[in-house]
């Protein structure tokens, strides 16, 4: 009797695109934290921020206004950091994530937010969220 064939099963497609653009290390200077002395002094933060976004429609244009325009949304974030003033880095890292998501037109976001030297002995200290669109 002949083995069995094998047989494979595709897994379905995600519910989002697989490619990712990124910006990372994106430094920016902000007013943020809780202690009093913190108040009083710009600090300097950091986000590597990974979006899913479909990239075929830009790689078969060769057209920038199709991509995802990582310069734009650094200009974004850069004017929106700079100007804040929250108290927790999770409070920044949730405003930022949706201005991406509602202004960009991406998918899903993870974005990483450091702040470098808050803490002794540590290089920096931060958050990891991901969110998606509705």
């Amino acid at each position: 009797m002949p083995p069995k064939a094998l047989r494979f099963s595709v897994p379905p497609a995600p519910p989002f695109p697989m490619d990712h653009v990124f910006i990372e290390g994106l430094e920016i200077e902000a007013l943020i934290g809780i202690y009093d002395w913190e108040r009083r002094i710009r600090q300097t933060l950091v986000f590597d921020i990974e979006m899913a976004f479909d990239n075929r429609i830009p790689a078969a244009s060769d057209a920038i206004e199709d991509t995802l325009n990582y310069k734009a949304v650094s200009k974004r974030i850069v004017e929106y950091v700079s100007s804040s003033d929250f108290g927790l880095v999770e409070t920044l890292a949730e405003r930022v994530a949706a201005i991406i998501l509602d202004e960009f037109g991406v998918r899903r976001v993870k974005l990483k937010l450091s702040k470098p030297g808050a803490v002794r002995g540590a290089r920096a200290v931060g958050v990891t969220i991901e969110r998606s669109a509705p």
